[in-house]
């Protein structure tokens, strides 16, 4: 009987989270028995089982801005966090704790099983430190970031096994966090090919004759969208382009803020803030866009980080533009167009180069999706993610029946 694992996930529902649903059907295709908790998107019940993966659910908190807010959101939905842990225990023993951040303070749910034999693994996702001072700038306080480097630093020493999603976030999990580099675990975002294909474009926007330029992911503060509205702003006044429509997929706390600065740029008859939308909307959106971007900002975060976006537009055949982050180019490579970091008018003039080169676009869509086939694509991260586990579990058990975790703990069984 294969172990039995606990994932908790607090900034996106289940199965919505585009990592943690792979990571779990990926396990549970393995054998491993697999319960996720995580918050409630609207509409979702509180306990359902998707492809053979339980998911428990609490109501989602409501949404404030500012640190006071996220503090509230942290120990609201880690209380939830604990309370619904100890109802998933008492049915099903689990083996592992599997904690996604943010939050990082998950660490201390682990840390309550950990006395009981079960083990640790912190996925990490995302630098919490450095995330919190792209995300408010000026406002940020040494106090909390200093207090973030230490949560982090406390999740990845106790952690049984870290998982990194990349060798930038590897490296300061070694250098900051001080794991050696033999209890970490690389397991890249990869994009999938079954639910990433090429469909039939959304035909409104290929009728529109116009050069077709799309975006999709979160919509916060630290995206860099402001630097992307202002780069179309350059392109249409400066560069006298307005033979192009920008299609921005997705939502988050900064679109009322973005959708406001549009207005203020006078772009509003060339871009589209869709919102949240289904998939297959998504997907004949994208199908129709011309040329994808990712406007990320150069900051200690973005650097670091590997952005799921860029190796979806590579999936479907696209050509980027994006500002010359380290990560950006070991994903995208010769996909994508790398303009100065940060420089508003670069990325304009190289969206307007390939407005002009069809044919480059061409050859950089194909070569973006030649590296997702044959090095990419989420099944290429799979044996990494069953290693980890193999060499957790190895020593002690890959099955539930030849330990008896929190066995002071009364079970349902």
């Amino acid at each position: 009987m294969a172990a039995n694992v606990l994932m908790l996930l607090q900034n996106n529902p289940y199965p919505q989270d585009r990592r943690v649903r792979p990571e779990a059907m990926a396990l549970t295709d393995a054998g491993y028995h697999v319960t996720v908790i995580a918050p409630a998107a609207p509409g979702q019940p509180w306990h359902e089982v998707i492809d053979g993966v339980h998911a428990y659910r609490y109501p989602a908190p409501p949404g404030f801005d500012g640190v006071l807010g996220f503090a509230y959101e942290y120990a609201y939905c880690v209380s939830m966090t604990v309370l619904l842990s100890l109802m998933v225990v008492i049915r099903r023993r689990f083996d592992v704790v599997h904690a996604h951040n943010p939050p990082d303070l998950f660490v201390f749910v682990a840390a309550f099983y950990k006395l009981f034999g079960v083990r640790f693994v912190f996925d990490h996702h995302d630098l919490s430190p450095e995330m919190y001072r792209a995300r408010f700038g000026g406002r940020s306080s040494r106090l909390v970031y200093r207090a973030l480097i230490g949560f982090e630093k406390l999740s990845c020493r106790l952690a049984d096994r870290v998982i990194a999603t990349n060798e930038s976030y590897k490296a300061v999990e070694m250098g900051r966090d001080g794991v050696p580099s033999g209890r970490i675990t690389v397991v890249r975002n990869g994009p999938s090919l079954d639910r990433l294909r090429p469909v039939e474009p959304d035909q409104r926007l290929r009728r529109s004759g116009k050069v077709v330029i799309g975006y999709v992911g979160v919509m916060g503060f630290q995206d860099g969208i402001d630097y992307l509205l202002r780069a179309l702003r350059y392109l249409a006044c400066e560069l006298g382009r307005t033979d192009f429509f920008c299609v921005l997929i997705g939502t988050g706390d900064a679109r009322a803020s973005l959708e406001a600065l549009a207005t203020e740029l006078q772009l509003d008859e060339l871009v589209w803030f869709t919102g949240a939308i289904p998939d297959s909307d998504l997907l004949r959106y994208l199908c129709a866009a011309d040329i994808c971007v990712d406007p990320d900002p150069s900051n200690p975060f973005n650097d670091r980080s590997s952005m799921i976006k860029m190796s979806e537009y590579m999936a479907l055949g696209k050509p980027i533009v994006a500002f010359d982050l380290p990560e950006h180019r070991v994903t995208a490579q010769e996909a994508a167009s790398y303009v100065s970091a940060n420089d508003e008018a670069a990325f304009a003039r190289a969206l307007a180069e390939l407005m002009d080169d069809p044919g480059r676009r061409a050859r950089m869509g194909a070569r973006g999706r030649e590296r997702v086939e044959t090095a990419l694509a989420w099944p290429y991260s799979i044996p990494f993610l069953l290693q980890a586990y193999e060499t957790l579990l190895g020593s002690a058990t890959r099955a539930t029946g030849a330990r008896e975790p929190l066995s002071t703990i009364p079970s349902g069984k």
